[in-house]
């Protein structure tokens, strides 16, 4: 059996909604999935409604960007309660803040010579809470100004690019106690692509549960070495394939890129643990 513990879906930034995420993972033969979209529980609540009954364990999940300068730090948070009235109200500032951010990316575009319409990155959003720059880069290559989402990220929208906007974010140590307080594990997302293992390792003192040491960005070699990092340091190990459902980028369907569902299953022991010890 298998498990894919990243996943987004139209409430941020991904192409499918919960209930087709559910429905594609079903037919693939997943047996956990983890809905982990980008400052948001709604695509997660959503699915507490689900038109038929599935055999999928779905973990309620979130993945939250991280205030630090130069390098782009997220944080995976697993198990949490998603009824949490702190977390609730911060997630709501970070919306909020997502919202200004775009109109001001919008005008910063227009100052650059980029005529795009903050209606239309709006329609190409959705329903989705977490509006953000994938928005803005669709909207780009609609307007034919790149062939790519990835070409207008490296063109313009990286982080401090010409038309990046920063936003309000909680530090790495912030995320990781608001995470705590629902009741959830912290995992640290893609530790490959933080662009230093110092940061990694600054993370794991701040008092980190996991590494996702399984995602397609890794090649073997730093697949290893954060299973090494997890093992020292006695933490858990998570895995997902970040599935956007974007067209051309890795991977393009779900089941494509797996781990073993006992990772999944650790990583409910791991929850149960942490309650064990808060009840002693």
């Amino acid at each position: 059996m298998t498990a894919d513990l990243h996943i987004h879906t139209t409430a941020s930034d991904g192409r499918l909604t919960p209930w087709e995420v559910v429905t594609r993972a079903s037919e693939k033969g997943l047996q956990f999935i983890a809905i982990t979209d980008h400052d948001t529980i709604d695509g997660f609540i959503s699915l507490q409604y689900l038109p038929t009954p599935t055999p999928l364990t779905i973990i309620p999940g979130i993945e939250f960007s991280t205030d630090l300068p130069h390098n782009e730090v997220h944080i995976l948070g697993y198990f949490i309660d998603t009824t949490n009235e702190t977390l609730k109200k911060q997630l709501a500032i970070i919306i909020n803040d997502r919202i200004t951010r775009v109109q001001r990316m919008v005008e910063r575009l227009h100052q650059l010579g980029y005529s795009v319409s903050l209606a239309r990155v709006n329609e190409i959003a959705g329903e989705a809470k977490a509006i953000g720059r994938p928005h803005v880069a669709k909207a780009l290559v609609e307007a034919g100004y790149f062939t790519s989402i990835q070409d207008a990220f490296n063109g313009l929208l990286e982080k401090n690019g010409p038309a990046y906007i920063p936003h309000y974010k909680l530090s790495p140590g912030q995320v990781i106690e608001l995470i705590h307080l629902a009741g959830g594990l912290a995992v640290l997302a893609h530790p490959g692509l933080v662009g230093s293992d110092a940061i990694v390792q600054e993370m794991i003192e701040l008092g980190i549960d996991g590494v996702e040491a399984y995602h397609p960005s890794h090649d073997e070699e730093q697949t290893k070495t954060y299973l090494a990092y997890a093992e020292a340091h006695h933490i858990v190990v998570t895995g997902g394939s970040d599935f956007h459902a974007i067209p051309g980028r890795f991977p393009q369907d779900l089941g494509t890129f797996t781990v073993p569902d006992s990772i999944a299953v650790r990583l409910q022991q791991a929850v149960q643990e942490r309650l064990d010890i808060k009840k002693a």
